[in-house]
């Protein structure tokens, strides 16, 4: 397993690289199925890696606590699913089952999106305001280290800032995880 620091590729201000991506219901989704969102956070993320396993509930949380607040989340699942079947799309489906994911899921089979977006790990969280300009890309929260408990929700911090229509405190925060895997 290769561990990587997520990198600040798409600056701060930047508008998010748009997509067409398959959901794990068969629908196509792309940004403008979430144009009534207020805040749009994309994460990388994927089926097998102990660290999107460690954040999940904590994204599936934020989710539920968010949505009526204008949160909108989608899950990009880029890595190579041929070499890695464990992120296939049939393993997407149970994965987000078993976890109870309540919130968009989709496949990047090509790995366009997450180059666009300059994505290295899993997770790899970006947060869009209105305009679909970053506010925000980082850390969830401070559980770096498998097996760590969370003592700060960074994510949740800057949502509440935003609410409050004040800046967050931070913009960048490195996230940890898995490497995507990337096709040959």
């Amino acid at each position: 397993m290769a561990l990587l620091q997520s990198e600040q590729n798409l600056k701060t201000g930047g508008h998010a690289p748009d997509f067409s991506l398959k959901g794990i219901d068969g629908a196509v989704y792309s940004l403008r199925n979430f144009q009534d969102a207020g805040f749009l956070l994309v994460v990388f993320m994927c089926n097998h890696c102990p660290y999107v396993k460690q954040k999940i509930q904590t994204i599936i949380k934020l989710q539920a606590d968010y949505k009526d607040k204008g949160l909108a989340v989608v899950g990009i699942n880029s890595n190579d699913a041929h070499n890695y079947p464990d992120d296939s799309f049939e393993n997407m489906i149970a994965f987000a089952k078993a976890e109870g994911v309540n919130f968009t899921y989709v496949i990047d089979e090509i790995q366009d999106t997450a180059r666009a977006y300059g994505a290295v790990c899993t997770p790899d969280p970006f947060l869009f305001d209105e305009n679909r300009k970053l506010v925000y890309q980082g850390r969830i929260d401070d559980a770096l280290q498998l097996g760590d408990k969370a003592t700060h929700n960074d994510m949740a911090e800057v949502l509440d800032h935003l609410l409050a229509s004040k800046q967050p405190p931070v913009h960048f925060k490195h996230s940890i995880g898995c490497s995507i895997k990337w096709k040959p």
